[in-house]
C-alpha cells in the first residue's frame, strides 16, 4: 500500500483547506489517521477514522475545527480543517494501519504505511 497526501497549501488564519490522501491499494479496512509535525517539534496526532467510519478521533487541540472522512469506494480519506491557526502550520501526514481498528490511533507506531507528507501554511 502506496499513500500519497495532497491538498496543502498557504491560508490565513480563519480559513480553510482540505487534505486527501489517496492510496494505491485496497484500504477500505484500514484504520487511517492524519498526523502532523511542525518545525522544530515532534510528530503529533490528529484525527484517525476507522475502516467503517463509522468512529471518529481527534486531539483536543483540533476538535471542533477539523473532521476526517473516508471514501473507501475510492480508496481516499480527507481532512477538512477549518478555523484554521498559526499554530496549525505543519507537514501533515495520512497513515493506514491494516488490522482495521483503532485501537491504538494516536501513536505512530500502530500504523504501518505512511504518506510522504503535505505543507499547511497558516499565515496570521
Amino acid at each position: 500500500v502506496q499513500l500519497q497526501a495532497f491538498g496543502g497549501g498557504l491560508v490565513q488564519a480563519g480559513g480553510s483547506l482540505r487534505l486527501s490522501c489517496a492510496a494505491s491499494g485496497r484500504t477500505f479496512s484500514y484504520c487511517m489517521g492524519w498526523f502532523r509535525q511542525a518545525p522544530g517539534k515532534e510528530r503529533e496526532f490528529v484525527a484517525a477514522i476507522t475502516w467503517s467510519g463509522g468512529s471518529t478521533y481527534y486531539a483536543d487541540s483540533v476538535k471542533g475545527r477539523f473532521t476526517i472522512s473516508r471514501n473507501n469506494a475510492q480508496n481516499t480519506v480527507y481532512l477538512q480543517m477549518n478555523s484554521l491557526k498559526p499554530e496549525d502550520t505543519a507537514v501533515y501526514y495520512c497513515a493506514a494501519n491494516k488490522r482495521g481498528g483503532c485501537t491504538y490511533y494516536s501513536t505512530d507506531d500502530f500504523y504501518d504505511y505512511w504518506g510522504q507528507g503535505t505543507l499547511v501554511t497558516v499565515s496570521s
